[in-house]
């Protein structure tokens, strides 16, 4: 077998991607613009950014514009549709906390919206 961190005299390098081809890669930064709003908004509730926060805010600021409040299978059956694979229990728990700080608000028929000072802070981003 052979030690990787051991020299390989006499031996030619492995061919690959050098470490030269790819710097360029490497400072190149993430394009974060599309949801720093959503970042904003967290921020503004006490709250830490995750993926799934993003992603179920998102959805239901689509869903807002478009009139209509998402239940937790309406939001889980939007993140999946987008190829985002989360289990329907983890965007239950988030509603839920996102719920108890003040961000989103349960109806009586059991579908979740953005509460109205959530918005404000979007629309304010604006």
């Amino acid at each position: 077998m052979r030690n990787a961190q051991l020299p390989m005299e006499g031996k030619p390098r492995p061919t690959g991607v050098s470490l030269s081809a790819t710097r360029g890669e490497f400072d190149k930064l993430p394009d974060r613009g599309g949801n720093d709003h959503i970042r904003r908004l967290l921020k503004r509730f006490g709250l830490r950014t995750s993926l799934i926060r993003l992603k179920v805010i998102d959805a239901l600021l689509k869903a807002a514009n478009e009139n209509r409040c998402l239940g937790v299978r309406g939001v889980h059956s939007q993140l999946l549709g987008l190829d985002i694979p989360l289990s329907f229990l983890s965007v239950r728990e988030v509603l839920k906390r996102l719920c108890s700080e003040g961000v989103v608000t349960l109806n009586p028929d059991k579908s979740y919206r953005l509460h109205p000072s959530a918005m404000a802070v979007l629309e304010a981003e604006e």
